[in-house]
């Protein structure tokens, strides 16, 4: 699709801004004669130690937010909320995070008392963690060194994972 065939299409000021930004990155690509690849954390890691602390990062994760759950994101209507699994993606040739998620769910039940039937509403949480632009994995995975990976700055910011979250659940 070309360009203009592109903005001809789009009649909302959302799309208008969407394209306007993925036709932007996409030029800026495309002049630096660069294409890019993202994949997998876990899959861009080249060696076993880095893998290890990988996966020791989105432990420590999965038990910090466990044990301030109860006094922060758990109280209220979804008071079981669990982590479902943080994710990033990296591009292969370059090593720089293009984004970074964590996952949750959460549900609160009911039970009606007359039928005996259980009254169900689940919702799930998909928050986008505050990297700064051009992270690179080895500097994330540098967060393993800090006492609390969930409070500690993130690279090249002021802001947390802990951050992350405030404006997500």
């Amino acid at each position: 699709m070309r360009k203009q065939d592109s903005y001809q299409r789009c009649r909302s000021a959302s799309c208008w801004l969407t394209l306007t930004a993925l036709l932007a990155f996409a030029s800026h690509a495309e002049a630096e004669g660069r294409v890019y690849d993202y994949v997998d954390a876990g899959s861009y890691l080249r060696n076993e130690a880095a893998v290890q602390v990988w996966h020791g990062l989105r432990q420590r994760l999965r038990v910090e937010f466990d044990q301030i759950c109860g006094d922060t994101f758990c109280e209220g209507e979804y008071s079981n909320i669990q982590s479902l699994g943080f994710l990033c993606s990296v591009d292969r040739a370059s090593g720089l995070v293009g984004q970074c998620v964590w996952l949750f769910a959460g549900s609160q039940e009911e039970i009606d008392p007359a039928s005996g039937r259980v009254y169900v509403e689940a919702r799930s949480w998909q928050c986008q963690i505050p990297l700064a632009p051009r992270t690179a994995m080895e500097a994330l995975l540098s967060l393993s060194d800090a006492d609390s990976v969930l409070h500690a700055p993130l690279p090249g910011t002021q802001a947390s994972i802990y951050d992350g979250l405030m404006s997500c659940l």
